[in-house]
């Protein structure tokens, strides 16, 4: 029987190297939703919300029962668009798809390189392959690969943990475009319901005006008065409608709702502010600490940081291979018996002579030295917004509770005296729509300054964990 000859030993030396190289650690890259716990941990202590990476038909089904529950003809909260937007929205799932793309990615890169195998004949004959007179085998496999084993696989652990960073940034910037979008939706129908309280006291006042008109007691300027106010309230109504079902259209491409799920409703008004707001205690350090964005940009030193070490370990013999095997030789190839066996050792690599890797290591110094300053600018950035947060946090509750308990009790006052004095004959009709339109104004600032106040807030949470825009 023929057998191609390869050195037993050189072979078992080459597998072994690649099995030791094979690091325990590929072991977390192999699950289905790797590094995904890491995600739905750091959401949950952030936010207080689950979120879900459905990867097949029985979790989709699951979680769209568990949508459907939370807003089939339900009026929603900020906490349940928030939560249903985390279950739902397949922007969010395609983030967790990278998260799979980039786990992949470390994988490889934490696997050993694959050795090379060669095999070749000399001395064919007429008869073909069995009347060969010499062959030879070898297996080859890097060495500056397997020198690099376990920095590679530092390398691949940095940018797991920088992917898991991003999938849960990409969470929390949706949690935070969602509660903005609800509360823009709540606030859009709130301005809604003011305008139409007043078109309806217009539209009393216009027919009054009317029947005064058809007696005699009112002329027709007045009525005009009367009558264009109305109009002009119906077609502000008309385009605050719109504003607001445009509102609630955007929250509903946050929650990724569609078809019949879309019968949810929102409040009609935005909560009243809170009797007191948050200390700004250390706003700078609690940001500095938890800002997921600041966590990103120092993995990313850290992983240029290894790369770079890479670079100096490699760049003087990158193309460093050896090759074990051997040749057999057979005197008569009618026989098929082998009568000389020579073994085989190969080391090839490439000579330096133009490019002796300098070139390389100047790359990988800028690199770091750019990731150390964007992580430098990062950390001022971070500062300085979560100070911006907080000053507007506070300044609007300082507005929105001005509004509410100064401005809004004199307009009430003006408008119920206006009335006293029109229905006494004493004040004309202009000054009371007058009155009537500067109330609305205000209540509308109102309402704008209580909007401002939660849009504040939920950019003070985004300016302390991340996910702002």
């Amino acid at each position: 029987m023929r057998r191609l000859f390869l050195n037993s030993t050189a072979l078992t030396a080459v597998i072994a190297l690649s099995a030791c190289a094979l690091p325990s650690q590929t072991q977390q890259y192999t699950e289905s939703k790797a590094g995904f716990s890491g995600v739905s941990e750091s959401v949950l202590k952030t936010t207080g919300k689950t979120t879900v990476w459905v990867q097949n038909q029985a979790e989709a089904e699951a979680t769209a029962k568990k949508v459907h529950a939370l807003v089939h003809q339900k009026t929603i909260g900020a906490e349940t668009a928030v939560q249903v937007a985390l279950l739902n929205n397949k922007g969010l799932q395609a983030a967790y798809a990278e998260l799979g793309v980039s786990v992949a990615d470390s994988w490889l890169q934490a696997l050993p390189s694959n050795p090379t195998v060669s095999v070749g004949v000399l001395g064919v004959g007429a008869s073909g392959l069995g009347g060969y007179r010499t062959f030879e085998a070898m297996i080859a496999s890097s060495i500056a690969a397997l020198a690099t084993q376990k920095d590679r696989t530092a390398l691949s652990e940095v940018e797991f943990r920088q992917a898991q960073s991003r999938a849960a940034e990409e969470t929390l910037r949706l949690a935070n475009q969602t509660r903005r979008a609800w509360i823009n939706a709540v606030a859009a129908f709130e301005t809604a319901g003011l305008v139409k309280q007043v078109e309806g006291t217009a539209d009393a006042m216009s027919e009054l005006a009317a029947r005064l008109g058809q007696v005699g007691s009112m002329s027709k300027a007045e009525q005009a008065r009367e009558h264009a106010f109305f109009a002009e309230l119906s077609g502000e109504r008309a385009k605050t409608l719109l504003e607001a079902q445009l509102a609630k259209e955007e929250l509903t491409r946050a929650l990724g709702l569609w078809g019949t799920e879309v019968d949810y409703y929102v409040p009609n008004f935005l909560p009243q502010l809170p009797k007191r707001i948050a200390a700004n205690s250390n706003i700078e350090a609690k940001a500095l600490e938890n800002r997921i964005d600041l966590k990103i940009a120092k993995l990313e030193l850290e992983a240029t940081a290894k790369r770079y070490g890479l670079t100096n370990t490699t760049r003087m013999a990158s193309d460093l291979e050896i090759a074990f095997g051997g040749e057999g030789e057979r005197s008569d190839p009618g026989t098929g018996i082998v009568t000389e066996r020579t073994g085989r050792v190969d080391l090839s690599f490439t000579l330096p002579i133009y490019d002796s890797g300098k070139a390389s290591q100047k790359a990988a110094e800028s690199s770091y030295l750019q990731a150390a300053n964007i992580v430098a600018q990062k950390a001022v950035n971070v500062r300085s917004e979560a100070r911006s947060a907080y000053l507007a946090y506070s300044t609007n509750h300082k507005i929105a509770a001005h509004y509410r308990d100064n401005v809004l009790p004199l307009r009430r006052v003006i408008e119920e005296q206006a009335m006293l004095s029109y229905n006494g004959m004493i004040t004309n009709t202009f000054e009371l729509l007058t009155d009537t339109s500067d109330r609305l104004e205000s209540n509308i600032l109102e309402a704008k300054a209580r909007q401002d106040f939660w849009l504040a807030d939920a950019d003070l949470a985004a300016a302390t964990f991340g996910g702002g825009e």
